[in-house]
């Protein structure tokens, strides 16, 4: 097994949920999932074995930045379109949940967002730190305050 298959098999997972819960697109997560491990490739020499996931996880965001920027042309649909599967809701136990969360998650301030998912994901408050560009400090505050937002949206009105 080569080296890149093995960062393949370790991180995939954790790189396609980290952009699955940045994008909320089951499509984009697969395509810049994709074209994160490529990059990866090209750039293999500068993978460290320690900073090998806070490192797929930059790459990662980055791509999703720039598809956003890109993306601008795009039109979301209105939230009024009414619901052609009501049953799907009972359907999944705790989906109600899951959206509501999801929903918060994406009201948080990207890197508030980047840095909660990655903490989620076990990357250690220095990589995150490097990954944002910021002091361990300010890492762990934007964990904290991403806690503490997700939290006051669970809670019910």
């Amino acid at each position: 097994m080569t080296e890149l298959e093995e960062l393949y098999r370790r991180h995939a997972a954790d790189v396609h949920r980290f952009v699955l819960y940045l994008s909320g697109n089951a499509g984009d997560a697969d395509d810049i999932t994709s074209e994160t491990f490529f990059r990866a490739l090209r750039q293999r020499h500068v993978i460290q074995v320690s900073t090998a996931k806070a490192y797929l996880f930059t790459i990662a965001r980055n791509l999703w930045r720039r598809r956003r920027r890109n993306d601008g042309r795009h039109t979301p649909l209105p939230e009024a379109l009414p619901d052609v599967n009501p049953g799907l809701e009972q359907w999944a136990d705790g989906r109600q949940s899951l959206a509501a969360v999801l929903r918060a998650l994406h009201e948080l301030d990207e890197d508030d967002r980047a840095a909660i998912l990655m903490r989620v994901d076990g990357v250690p408050y220095e990589d995150i730190a490097a990954s944002l560009q910021i002091s361990v400090a300010a890492a762990k505050v934007r964990v904290y305050r991403a806690r503490v937002r997700l939290s006051r949206s669970r809670r019910p009105q």
